[in-house]
Protein backbone atom coordinates (compact mmCIF):
# COMPACT_ATOMS: atom_id res chain seq x y z
CA UNK A 1 0.00 0.00 0.00
CA UNK A 2 1.33 3.39 -1.02
CA UNK A 3 0.30 6.67 0.56
CA UNK A 4 0.91 10.24 -0.50
CA UNK A 5 0.18 12.84 2.16
CA UNK A 6 0.13 16.54 1.32
CA UNK A 7 0.50 19.38 3.79
CA UNK A 8 0.98 23.14 3.78
CA UNK A 9 -2.27 24.38 2.30
CA UNK A 10 -3.69 27.50 3.90
CA UNK A 11 -5.50 30.79 3.44
CA UNK A 12 -3.13 33.54 2.30
CA UNK A 13 -3.43 37.05 0.93
CA UNK A 14 -2.59 37.86 -2.67
CA UNK A 15 1.14 38.38 -3.05
CA UNK A 16 1.92 35.97 -0.25
CA UNK A 17 3.77 32.66 -0.25
CA UNK A 18 3.12 29.07 0.72
CA UNK A 19 5.16 25.89 0.66
CA UNK A 20 3.42 22.60 0.01
CA UNK A 21 4.93 19.24 0.92
CA UNK A 22 4.01 15.73 -0.12
CA UNK A 23 5.53 12.66 1.48
CA UNK A 24 5.26 9.17 0.01
CA UNK A 25 5.23 6.12 2.26
CA UNK A 26 4.47 2.43 2.18
CA UNK A 27 5.70 -0.32 -0.08
CA UNK A 28 7.90 1.68 -2.47
CA UNK A 29 10.82 0.37 -4.51
CA UNK A 30 11.39 3.47 -6.60
CA UNK A 31 9.72 6.76 -7.52
CA UNK A 32 10.05 8.22 -10.99
CA UNK A 33 8.35 11.55 -11.76
CA UNK A 34 6.55 13.48 -9.05
CA UNK A 35 4.25 16.41 -9.54
CA UNK A 36 1.64 18.82 -8.40
CA UNK A 37 -1.78 19.32 -9.95
CA UNK A 38 -4.65 21.54 -8.93
CA UNK A 39 -8.39 21.70 -9.34
CA UNK A 40 -10.43 24.83 -8.86
CA UNK A 41 -14.20 24.68 -8.29
CA UNK A 42 -16.02 23.94 -11.53
CA UNK A 43 -12.80 23.33 -13.45
CA UNK A 44 -10.83 20.31 -14.57
CA UNK A 45 -7.71 19.19 -12.76
CA UNK A 46 -4.65 20.79 -14.34
CA UNK A 47 -0.92 20.25 -14.19
CA UNK A 48 1.04 22.75 -12.10
CA UNK A 49 4.57 21.34 -12.13
CA UNK A 50 6.46 18.07 -12.44
CA UNK A 51 9.96 16.92 -11.58
CA UNK A 52 11.82 13.80 -12.68
CA UNK A 53 13.99 11.69 -10.40
CA UNK A 54 16.97 13.45 -11.95
CA UNK A 55 15.61 16.89 -11.17
CA UNK A 56 14.31 17.99 -14.55
CA UNK A 57 11.31 20.28 -14.06
CA UNK A 58 8.30 21.33 -16.08
CA UNK A 59 5.81 24.10 -15.24
CA UNK A 60 2.46 25.32 -16.40
CA UNK A 61 2.78 28.70 -18.10
CA UNK A 62 0.51 30.25 -15.49
CA UNK A 63 2.97 29.54 -12.65
CA UNK A 64 6.35 29.94 -14.34
CA UNK A 65 8.57 32.35 -12.45
CA UNK A 66 6.37 32.17 -9.33
CA UNK A 67 6.34 28.50 -8.32
CA UNK A 68 9.30 26.18 -7.78
CA UNK A 69 9.07 22.40 -7.52
CA UNK A 70 11.78 20.38 -5.79
CA UNK A 71 12.20 16.94 -4.28
CA UNK A 72 14.20 15.07 -1.68
CA UNK A 73 14.63 11.52 -2.98
CA UNK A 74 15.93 10.21 0.33
CA UNK A 75 12.80 11.45 2.09
CA UNK A 76 10.49 10.48 -0.80
CA UNK A 77 9.11 14.00 -0.60
CA UNK A 78 8.21 16.61 -3.20
CA UNK A 79 7.76 20.30 -2.46
CA UNK A 80 6.07 23.23 -4.16
CA UNK A 81 7.22 26.71 -3.20
CA UNK A 82 4.55 29.17 -4.27
CA UNK A 83 5.39 32.87 -4.34
CA UNK A 84 3.46 35.93 -5.54
CA UNK A 85 0.21 34.06 -5.12
CA UNK A 86 -2.86 35.27 -6.98
CA UNK A 87 -6.57 34.68 -6.30
CA UNK A 88 -6.67 32.53 -9.44
CA UNK A 89 -4.25 30.12 -7.74
CA UNK A 90 -7.05 29.14 -5.38
CA UNK A 91 -7.65 25.41 -5.73
CA UNK A 92 -7.19 22.02 -4.15
CA UNK A 93 -3.60 20.98 -4.83
CA UNK A 94 -2.88 17.30 -5.40
CA UNK A 95 0.42 15.49 -5.29
CA UNK A 96 1.15 12.71 -7.75
CA UNK A 97 4.00 10.22 -8.03
CA UNK A 98 4.88 7.41 -10.42
CA UNK A 99 5.80 4.49 -8.16
CA UNK A 100 7.06 0.98 -8.63
CA UNK A 101 6.76 -1.45 -5.73
CA UNK A 102 9.43 -3.97 -6.76
CA UNK A 103 12.56 -4.15 -8.91
CA UNK A 104 11.69 -4.40 -12.58
CA UNK A 105 8.06 -3.62 -11.86
CA UNK A 106 5.91 -1.21 -13.78
CA UNK A 107 5.32 2.32 -12.57
CA UNK A 108 1.81 3.38 -11.61
CA UNK A 109 0.51 6.81 -10.67
CA UNK A 110 -0.47 7.41 -7.06
CA UNK A 111 -2.36 10.43 -5.80
CA UNK A 112 -2.70 12.26 -2.53
CA UNK A 113 -5.99 13.43 -1.11
CA UNK A 114 -5.29 17.10 -1.73
CA UNK A 115 -4.66 20.23 0.28
CA UNK A 116 -6.67 23.44 -0.02
CA UNK A 117 -4.95 26.65 -1.05
CA UNK A 118 -7.05 29.80 -0.87
CA UNK A 119 -5.72 33.17 -1.98
CA UNK A 120 -7.74 36.21 -0.96
CA UNK A 121 -7.67 39.45 -2.91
Amino acid sequence: QVQLVESGGDLVQAGGSLRLSCAASGRIFNIAAMGWYRQAPGKQRELVATITSGGRTNYADSVKGRFTISRDNAKKTVYLQMNSLKPEDTAVYYCSAEISIYAGGSYYPSWGQGTQVTVSS
